[in-house]
């Protein structure tokens, strides 16, 4: 019997590949330094620098998320060719900003299927982040409430797919590993992780990869139906 359900945050309930896509454009198109990249080349590199600056500066404390948003544009700006850009990076990470939060949005069926599942488990996110960038997107969407636990990273001091952040979870739940699912997008991070500690998990493939091994994970590609995805985390048989 499943008693608690697990939850990453990014690009599982929370679309931040899409909405980080929607503030790009709006970057590019106001930054004629960035237009020679079509807009799929720009998300790339974005999206590299924003991970090695994260892993690398943010989590280990050596970045304010502001600064580390900076540098990676004053980064990109350098690959495009402009190497005195800091007042250019500025503006960048400024526009960058105020879209993401302009245009934030869940996960099409996170919100339904959140509720659902809190009617017959408690609910928890374990997340590779800093504290307050993941409890101001739980409060703007008005999920804070909906989860009994928030786990993550940067006041752990460990991070997934390590052991430790998925005991911490399951100890402030008072559940056994046994007793819980985990269900996030990133095989490494999240089924990887849940399986160090003998717990179920669900590979949200929303891009439709191939699953490397399917004795570990049940693989869906949406977070809807409601009920069939439901269906789906707490009893382990796919039906979609």
């Amino acid at each position: 019997m499943i008693r608690a359900v697990l939850f990453d945050l990014d690009d599982t309930l929370f679309d931040h590949r899409g909405t980080s896509r929607r503030a790009l454009a709006a970057v590019r198109a106001a930054t004629p330094a960035f237009q020679s990249w079509p807009l799929d080349e720009f998300e790339r590199r974005h999206a590299r620098m924003l991970e090695e600056l994260h892993r690398g500066g943010v989590m280990q404390g050596s970045w304010s998320v502001d600064e580390a948003r900076e540098e990676r544009f004053r980064r990109l700006l350098s690959q495009s060719g402009i190497e005195t850009g800091s007042e250019q990076a500025g503006e960048a990470a400024r526009l960058y900003r105020r879209t993401y939060l302009a245009e934030r949005r869940l996960v099409p069926g996170a919100d339904a299927l959140l509720r659902v599942l809190r009617r017959s488990v408690r609910l928890g996110i374990v997340s590779n982040n800093i504290l307050a960038e993941q409890e101001d997107k739980l409060a703007y969407f008005n999920l804070r409430s909906v989860f009994d636990v928030l786990v993550v990273s940067a006041e752990e001091g460990v991070s997934k797919p390590e052991p430790g952040i998925f005991r911490v979870a399951l100890a402030r739940l008072g559940c056994p590993a046994e007793d819980a699912v985990m269900v996030g997008d990133t095989w490494a991070a999240d089924i990887l992780g849940a399986a160090s500690v003998g717990m179920r998990a669900v590979w949200f493939n929303r891009r439709g990869e191939p699953v490397p091994d399917p004795s570990l994970a049940v693989e869906i590609r949406s977070l809807e139906p409601t009920e069939a995805v439901s269906r789906t985390i707490l009893d382990g048989h796919s039906r979609l």
